[in-house]
């Protein structure tokens, strides 16, 4: 047996032991659209994988991490999505912060923040995206103004993930007075608790509100809580993205996966799968899926690969709603809860949204990869 296979066992004979007793309603718990259930519960279930070692696998040890090699960690995300494990609460500071301050970080930075993300002591939030700057982040607003030994931050920031459950978050701010685009930008970590933060839920077409408004009015954080150096905050920003879109995203293929396969059981059900239009489309998305793997596997530009990965599930939602005939038109229950595949169905509208709209996608595509002319701006 390699070491990966013995991996992979390791994991999943753990999670087959653990996730039982008080764990075992957790089963399936939580994800997109669905943030809000069992948090709490799934908190205290993170804090239980750390106790075992089995948070931040692929950070170096001496971070806390199990030096875990690319193979490895596609199998701990794998077996975790197979075992129906719940969704993670931690994902921000774990996949994303995490990285980038191994990556970029001071020593003093790494001492400071990365234990109680590896613990799930604190969870973090990414503050990024603005009214007039969404998939476009070089036209950030928010401001930083140094004072003392202090940044100033004021701006507001918005669909930020679990805002009202964090007690950080990384903040790209412009810090240089007068500078433009990416120029003058730095990445912050500002605290949350504290007075000049407001966090205002978003109520979502699911019901749900997973997204906020960020508010700063005069929030403070300290001068060393920047990620490398004033100024430099769109490198580190977009290093940040490079590992949003890392191997975690194999995991999630498992849940597409498992909604494919509810799908297709759904249809032979109801009889839908009569219709040789379904047939084929469910043909088409079992395909999609097996090209997504493939090309997560070998490393596809992260663009290329969120632009795919997006489209196919928007598709899945729509392919439901299709399959689910005019049941699909009718609550599950008053006053609003939805069944499975209506949340799929609104919740998948995003997804060519969040993390970089689809159009942004193209156009890094276009100009990064295939070196056309950039698009002309004023």
């Amino acid at each position: 047996m390699s070491s990966v296979e013995e991996f992979r066992a390791e994991i999943r004979d753990w999670l087959e032991a653990h996730l039982g007793g008080e764990f075992a309603r957790l089963r399936g718990r939580g994800g997109p659209g669905r943030e809000h259930e069992a948090f709490a519960e799934r908190l205290l279930w993170e804090r239980h994988l750390a106790a075992h070692g089995w948070t931040c696998v692929g950070w170096p040890k001496e971070y806390g991490g199990r030096g875990a090699s690319i193979e490895e960690q596609i199998a701990f995300h794998e077996e975790y999505a197979l075992a129906d494990a719940p969704a993670r609460v931690n994902h921000i500071g774990e996949q994303l912060l995490g990285p980038t301050l191994i990556a970029h970080g001071t020593e003093e930075q790494k001492a400071r923040f990365l234990p109680p993300i590896r613990a799930v002591e604190e969870l973090w939030c990414q503050g990024y995206s603005e009214p007039g700057a969404g998939s476009d982040l070089a036209a950030v607003r928010t401001r930083a103004t140094r004072d003392g030994d202090a940044w100033v931050v004021d701006g507001q920031k918005i669909w930020t993930s679990l805002a009202h459950e964090s007690q950080w978050c990384f903040v790209v701010a412009r810090t240089e007075p007068g500078s433009k685009r990416h120029a003058g930008l730095s990445y912050l970590l500002v605290p949350m608790d504290q007075p000049g933060v407001e966090v205002r839920p978003i109520v979502q077409l699911t019901g749900t509100s997973e997204f906020n408004e960020v508010f700063f009015d005069g929030a403070r954080t300290d001068t060393a809580n920047v990620v490398g150096e004033p100024g430099d905050g769109w490198r580190i920003a977009m290093a940040t993205l490079g590992f949003e879109r890392g191997v975690s995203t194999l995991g999630q293929q498992v849940g597409f996966r498992r909604e494919l396969e509810g799908l297709i059981d759904l249809a032979r059900r109801n009889g839908a799968l009569a219709d040789p239009l379904v047939r084929d489309r469910l043909v088409l998305a079992w395909t999609g899926l097996q090209a997504m793997r493939a090309n997560a596997l070998r490393g596809t530009e992260p663009s290329m690969a969120k632009l795919y990965w997006s489209h196919w599930h928007r598709d899945l939602g729509e392919l439901a709603m299709d399959i689910c005939g005019a049941a699909s038109t009718v609550l599950a229950a008053q006053p609003y809860e939805l069944d499975e595949w209506q949340r799929l169905f609104l919740f998948s509208r995003a997804d060519t949204i969040y993390a970089g709209s689809s159009e942004i996608q193209r156009n890094i595509i276009a100009e990064r990869v295939l070196g056309l002319p950039k698009e002309p701006r004023p």
